[in-house]
């Protein structure tokens, strides 16, 4: 089994972010690898990795990083395949804005799509999403996970509407 997408990350501390992109794309049965890169300190292995991505079959990429953030945004200078930036909030952040702005505050010509501080699952959503586009098992799953969601929506408020108050009118 080849992977499609690639979970990278700046280092393994930020594997207990990244457990919920990993679990929700094994749930949903896409093939992926996950290894630690460091844009600062084995920037040529990056470079590496972002040149030889689509040549390995990989279509998606989730990367992600603390502090100075910048993995996302250099593999993203690399490789024209989809480059999600997950920021983390870490032991070397100002509460995850430094992450957050690193990755979001790309130059044009580089994009990276940018998801919420610690945003794993999401990432592996919207990775989902962009294989949807091309593979109609995927579509058929990411199509039923939304469906699932607007369900648990629907007996939350069934739920609520039995909780009863003196001056609540629904």
């Amino acid at each position: 089994m080849q992977p499609i997408v690639s979970i990278i990350m700046g280092s393994t501390s930020d594997m207990h972010v990244m457990q919920a992109a990993a679990e929700f794309l094994n749930e949903m049965q896409i093939p992926f690898e996950i290894n630690a890169l460091s844009a600062h300190r084995v920037p040529e292995a990056v470079a590496a990795f972002a040149k030889n991505a689509k040549m390995r079959g990989i279509k998606v990429i989730i990367a992600a990083a603390g502090g100075a953030a910048h993995l996302p945004g250099v593999t993203a200078s690399f490789t024209t395949l989809p480059v999600i930036g997950v920021p983390i909030k870490s032991g070397n952040s100002v509460e995850g804005l430094d992450s957050i702005l690193s990755i979001l505050q790309m130059p044009a010509g580089i994009p990276v799509a940018t998801v919420a501080l610690d945003g794993a699952k999401n990432a592996a959503i919207l990775a989902a999403q962009i294989l949807s586009l091309s593979d109609s098992n995927i579509a058929v799953k990411t199509e039923k996970f939304k469906t699932d969601l607007a369900i648990k929506i629907t007996k939350a408020n069934n739920d609520l509407a039995k909780i009863k108050f003196e001056y609540k009118t629904n």
